[in-house]
């Protein structure tokens, strides 16, 4: 896996995109995000493009990012950095 960034603040979200070797890898991320943002029950926008996917996050009530927003980041960061090993 390639991130092309780390997490940036664009329009009031945090953004950061992933790049993989094919979409299978790309799903299977998705599906980690998925199960992180449950256990925090705080759901990211995911946009996928075969093997690209880019997240945003914000808290959609205060459409504002929260602190929230980057305990989520954190741990996505650090499922993702524990999968490489």
């Amino acid at each position: 896996m390639i991130m092309h960034n780390e997490w940036t603040q664009n329009s009031g979200k945090l953004v950061k995109t992933f790049k993989f070797k094919d979409f299978n890898e790309a799903l299977k991320f998705i599906n980690t995000v998925g199960q992180i943002a449950e256990s925090m029950n705080h759901h990211p926008k995911i946009n996928n493009l075969y093997n690209t996917v880019t997240l945003k996050l914000w808290t959609h009530d205060q459409n504002a990012i929260s602190k929230l927003d980057f305990q989520l980041a954190e741990e996505i960061d650090r499922q993702i950095e524990g999968s490489l090993k």
